[in-house]
């Protein structure tokens, strides 16, 4: 099997060289780069083509939430985990907004990195469950609380919405599918179809707009 070519963006130099040592012990990732400043990141991702970022928020200059959206202009097929020490809900919301595929805070240890970063490349959304929460108790305002039974402009199935409701409450892929007793490639495959009958293109973007429809609750 290929190696997963993972490119790290830390301006810390202990934790760089930490996050470097731990991920190297894991035979399928390879560290194909380092980035120290947001400003030369973006260029220096390119020219590595990894498949994955592991971006931390906090940089001298251009922070990783500007990073991460310029790199997704520049090439968009690559993937972004967050790595940081921030973990308020606005900051996970920008970095989503911004193109990341999940969120992760530095207390975890490497082996939750290492799954993070095979569930993001497997079509995940990675969010520690106490951000997860935190991160849709945000939008709770946005929940709609209509007086009869709302109404789903996507067609969405029963199982696609129960999909979606699990996913709300900060699932992995591969929680989902133990839940429902699937596979984790059909969680997948149903999100695939979530995500193409609501015209978007993350869990972020489908949660949020299922919520003001008032489909699923937190």
């Amino acid at each position: 099997m290929d190696r997963i070519r993972v490119f790290l963006v830390e301006d810390q130099v202990s934790v760089l060289r930490a996050l470097v040592k731990a991920l190297e012990s894991f035979p399928e990732l390879e560290i194909v780069g380092t980035a120290q400043e947001g400003e030369s990141a973006v260029e220096q991702i390119v020219l590595a083509m990894p498949q994955l970022v592991l971006m931390d928020l906090e940089l001298p200059g251009m922070d990783g939430i500007a990073v991460t959206k310029k790199l997704k202009r520049r090439a968009a097929a690559v993937e972004v985990l967050i790595l940081t020490s921030f973990d308020d809900e606005q900051k996970v919301y920008e970095a989503i907004q911004a193109g990341a595929s999940g969120y992760l805070v530095k207390r975890v240890g490497p082996e939750k990195i290492r799954s993070g970063i095979m569930e993001v490349m497997e079509g995940g959304t990675v969010l520690e469950p106490i951000i997860a929460r935190r991160f849709w108790n945000y939008f709770q305002s946005v929940q709609a609380k209509p007086a009869q039974k709302p109404q789903d402009p996507w067609g969405l199935s029963e199982v696609e919405l129960e999909v979606l409701g699990f996913v709300a409450k900060g699932l992995s892929n591969a929680e989902v599918g133990r839940v429902m007793t699937i596979e984790r490639r059909t969680v997948r495959t149903h999100l695939s179809h979530i995500y193409r009958k609501m015209g978007v293109s993350s869990h972020v973007d489908a949660v949020v707009m299922a919520l003001k429809a008032g489909l699923v609750e937190v």
